[in-house]
């Protein structure tokens, strides 16, 4: 069996606000025909979305797991006014599903008691994950601007530690998270009064450069890369490396078919060149990128070399 087979393909929550029957179509094809092996649910964006699908949550939950997945809640990424505590303090008082923490407040709530750790806690490197061991954590998605050789550590580390490691293998990585929205004040608007404008940009709002080149996109609070990140050609080096877990972050894409293709990848079914057009196809007009694992700039994307090329 190949190494990266034996890795667990996860899906990362949904950083956007989608309608309330978007998410639960999403969830109901995840469950039904996705081979996705673990799921992360909640809003960890912006606390003013959380009720609108908050009253879905047991019902995707139960449907996920009568369908074989596991099902991780993750935290909120900023924690600033007090609702986003007693949120934050809810969930980290949960004792079933999992949990995964992505803001320091969650792990003041949670204490010792078991628990994920997300990539906004900026876990780079082995020092940082042996205290979050001590702390509790019993598993690790690492930042995802971190290049090959820091990954291939900070993976030693946590396997000697017992913790489960996981990566962004797709999808727009997060740059930023800020006090401000900027998507509101693009509109206009202020953060308290947004209206919800978030929810016109399904994949987030396009941000450009004054020129008209694509630079990055806008997704409430948090400032994303333009293209998605893909680590298709990768996965059997983050399989060696150790890493377990490779994560997929939702975009408006056909998810089915984008977990499909990382599916045959870790099965040795596909080629990286054959994963890369079927990407291609499903996400008609996205730029990939794949230069933070190269220790490049993010944006760039670094051709795949088969085995004897120089």
């Amino acid at each position: 069996m190949a190494v990266s087979a034996m890795m667990k393909l996860t899906l990362g929550p949904i950083a956007y606000h989608w309608p309330a029957g978007m998410r639960r179509d999403f969830y109901a094809r995840i469950a039904d025909e996705a081979p996705i092996d673990e799921v992360y649910l909640g809003e960890v964006i912006c606390s003013k979305r959380a009720p609108f699908h908050d009253s879905d949550l047991p019902a995707t939950i139960e449907r996920l797991e009568r369908a074989g997945k596991r099902v991780i809640v993750s935290t909120l990424a900023e924690v600033m006014l007090r609702r986003e505590r007693k949120a934050t303090e809810a969930i980290a008082a949960m004792e079933t599903p999992e949990i995964e923490v992505n803001n320091a407040a969650g792990l003041w709530s949670r204490g010792q008691r078991p628990h994920r750790i997300g990539p906004f806690m900026n876990a780079y490197n082995e020092a940082t994950i042996a205290w979050m061991a001590g702390q509790g954590a019993t598993h690790v998605c690492l930042p995802p601007e971190l290049p090959g050789p820091a990954i291939a550590v900070a993976a030693q580390s946590a396997r000697t530690l017992d913790l489960g490691v996981e990566v962004q293998v797709f999808g727009r990585a997060s740059l930023a998270v800020s006090a401000r929205c900027y998507h509101a004040r693009a509109h206009g608007r202020t953060r308290d009064n947004c209206l919800f404008v978030c929810e016109d940009d399904p994949d987030g709002m396009p941000l450009s450069t004054r020129d008209g080149a694509a630079l990055l996109r806008v997704n409430g609070i948090q400032t994303q890369s333009e293209s998605y990140v893909a680590l298709s050609s990768e996965l059997p080096e983050l399989g060696a490396m150790g890493v377990t877990h490779a994560r997929l972050m939702p975009q408006d894409v056909d998810m089915v078919k984008v977990a499909e293709i990382f599916d045959a990848l870790r099965c040795e079914q596909a080629t990286p060149q054959q994963a890369e057009a079927k990407l291609a196809a499903t996400c008609k007009g996205a730029g990939f990128s794949n230069g933070f694992f190269h220790g490049v700039a993010g944006y760039r994307r670094i051709a795949h070399r088969a085995a004897g090329e120089h």
